[in-house]
């Protein structure tokens, strides 16, 4: 028997949030999905906040991970400890609040959901991802195992895929906010992708107005950025499970506008 996974792509800004509650229970209908994870690190635009996080929940999210925004603000430190199914990245410092794993109960039984960020190219301290899902791997007993993985190099997503193939389900990218093409089995039955998109404004430069990352990019001083508005879509990727095995048939990506 198999089941559906489905994981969506970073939450950008209020757009991305109502757009997401508004249309997730239509799609886990449709698609037949048993198990979701959201990463919602940008519901805030910068950052998230609690209230977000439980709307995210509530609109029938599973899991809620997160990334280097998770400090942007700062009343989410004591929510962390409290709400075991929102996970930070579990390479960050050991005294950091909340938790970077968590083995969660399901319909088909239990799902083991680890939030990684990267080092190359996020600006954020944080220990070595590869030593750390080593570390974490030890001591999991589920079959089905996921991997968000924050991360800002194609290299470096890569490279976890093949270090993790065979030991966990799936190992899906975050962060860049561009869904990719490159979904994929491994060999040994590690589904893949190496980002699975963003859920925000569609008008937008990942998420946010153009107008002040233009100006960046011009050289020219800029105001904050802001989150676009507008029309909205949802991407992700949606991973068919062997729920005996753990093993992942397929990987499909999608787009709802």
């Amino acid at each position: 028997m198999s089941v559906n996974i489905l994981a969506v792509g970073d939450i950008c800004g209020p757009v991305g949030l109502e757009f997401f509650s508004k249309k997730l229970r239509t799609i886990k209908k449709h698609y037949n999905i048993a198990f979701t994870v959201v990463n919602g690190e940008n519901a805030s635009g910068l950052g998230v906040i609690p209230s977000q996080i439980e709307e995210m929940l509530d609109a029938g999210a599973d899991v809620v991970t997160l990334g280097n925004h998770v400090w942007s603000r700062r009343e989410i430190c004591n929510f962390l400890d409290d709400s075991r199914y929102t996970l930070r990245p579990a390479n960050l410092a050991p005294q950091a609040p909340g938790r970077g794993w968590g083995v969660f109960d399901s319909s088909f039984g239990e799902v083991c959901v680890i939030n990684l960020i990267g080092r190359v190219g996020v600006p954020m301290e944080s220990d070595n991802p590869f030593h750390e899902v080593d570390k974490i791997l030890k001591q999991v007993e589920a079959k089905i195992i996921l991997v968000d993985f924050h991360a800002e190099m194609t290299s470096e997503k890569y490279a976890m895929a093949y270090h993790l193939d065979g030991r966990v389900s799936v190992v899906w990218g975050t962060h860049t906010h561009v869904q990719t093409s490159d979904n994929r089995v491994f060999a040994g039955k590690t589904g893949y992708i190496t980002d699975i998109g963003m859920t925000g404004a569609v008008n937008s430069i990942i998420g946010m107005e153009p107008k002040e990352p233009v100006e960046h990019f011009l050289g020219n001083p800029t105001d904050r950025y802001k989150p676009a508005t507008g029309p909205a879509k949802l991407e992700g990727a949606i991973f068919e499970i062997d729920d005996i095995t753990g093993e992942c048939l397929s990987v499909e990506t999608i787009r709802i506008l």
